[in-house]
């Protein structure tokens, strides 16, 4: 049997790619550099992001077994810090879109109406499989206008719009997975579902808080120390005190699931160097940078579209910059990660583990 033999540009599709710059009339030759510049930009996002949810559908599955094998821990942080890196060079892309001036970018920017990167159904769906829910997302004409948006104008149904739905319907999301694995995640060798693993997961609570209310104490003294006034000695008790509550109401959450999680993300991150927990804190840290390039991608698209177009009205009738700051500042989907820093502590002030060797943790003998 013979093999064909198999050319570059057949296995990329090369020509497939090269003829779908074309824009609305279809001729690419009839578009100028900066229209032409504005779609191959465009569409080298879609392919990112197409690449992006391959990478979290793999995350997505391999988090979701019960248990996770330990070595697919790697793999998921593979996924998760290449979607991490795409991201990065995606907000890259913006620089060269910010080579087109206003007026370049005004000559052709009716053609768009009311077309926007708002209807970029892949992104949509990137939210969705991270976990951004409906109460979450900030209003666009009405209750559904985000699912409206990617229908056709006469209210029918597209294949984005399609694609979208489906995706709603491919549950669970990654932060439910990575919920469920901390919420599994030993705590002084105590496992979910063990006996007496409530007050296993309180006591650890407690010790912890307790270490907060120490480190406190500390830095109130410091501060009388070098001579603070009395009235900034107030204004730290004030702060400390709001800080501590803060810190209480977030370790006991709203229920016995919530503490537990919230437990575990502090333990992972508090006892890293136990070998056990090497890599789960590496999944947990490359969830967190994972989203940080998101919130950097989404604020420098609101810089490119104000560099270039000010604050005009965006083309699909959103209030754009406006619009795209507050999903930069809102759309937040592993809150709860993110504040398990403020309440981590000092390596000298942490509650002694229990259980060392649970964990891989080599002790020593007399």
């Amino acid at each position: 049997m013979s093999v064909k033999a198999t050319n570059y540009w057949d296995y990329i599709k090369v020509e497939e790619i090269l003829s779908l710059q074309g824009g609305l009339e279809n001729d690419e030759k009839s578009l100028s550099n900066e229209e032409h510049l504005f779609i191959v930009v465009h569409q080298v996002f879609e392919l990112w992001f197409r690449m992006i949810i391959r990478e979290l559908v793999t995350v997505r599955n391999l988090l979701e077994q019960n248990p996770v094998p330990e070595q697919e821990i790697s793999l998921a942080v593979h996924s998760i810090e290449r979607v991490e890196e795409i991201l990065k060079l995606a907000s890259d892309h913006f620089r060269i879109i910010e080579t087109m001036t206003t007026r370049d970018y005004l000559e052709f920017r009716d053609k768009l109406s009311p077309a926007s990167g708002f209807q970029s159904a892949q992104m949509r769906e990137i939210e969705i499989i991270l976990g951004l829910e409906d109460s979450e997302r900030l209003p666009f004409g009405g209750p559904n206008g985000w699912k409206n948006a990617l229908k056709f104008k006469d209210g029918s149904n597209s294949k984005a719009y399609a694609r979208v739905m489906e995706r709603l319907n491919d549950m669970p999301t990654v932060r439910e997975v990575v919920e469920n694995w901390l919420e599994r995640t030993p705590i002084h060798g105590s496992s979910h579902g063990d006996e007496g693993d409530e007050q296993v997961v309180q006591e650890f609570l407690d010790a912890y808080m307790m270490g907060h209310e120490k480190s406190v104490e500390k830095q109130l003294q410091l501060a009388k120390d070098r001579g603070d006034s009395e009235e900034e000695i107030a204004g730290l008790v004030k702060r400390f005190d709001s800080q501590l509550n803060q810190a209480r109401d977030y370790m006991q959450g709203k229920d016995s699931r919530q503490r537990r999680i919230r437990a575990a993300a502090i333990f992972i991150a508090s006892y890293r160097e136990l070998p056990l927990l090497a890599w789960p804190r590496r999944l947990i840290d490359s969830v967190l940078s994972m989203e940080q390039a998101m919130i950097i991608f989404r604020q420098r698209h609101a810089r490119m579209v104000e560099r270039v177009i000010g604050r005009r009205v965006g083309t699909g009738g959103s209030a754009g910059v406006s619009y795209l700051d507050e999903t930069a500042k809102k759309y937040r989907v592993f809150k709860d990660l993110w504040a398990v820093r403020t309440l981590l502590l000092e390596v000298n002030a942490l509650p002694k583990v229990q259980k060392p060797e649970f964990y891989g943790f080599a002790t020593k003998t007399d």
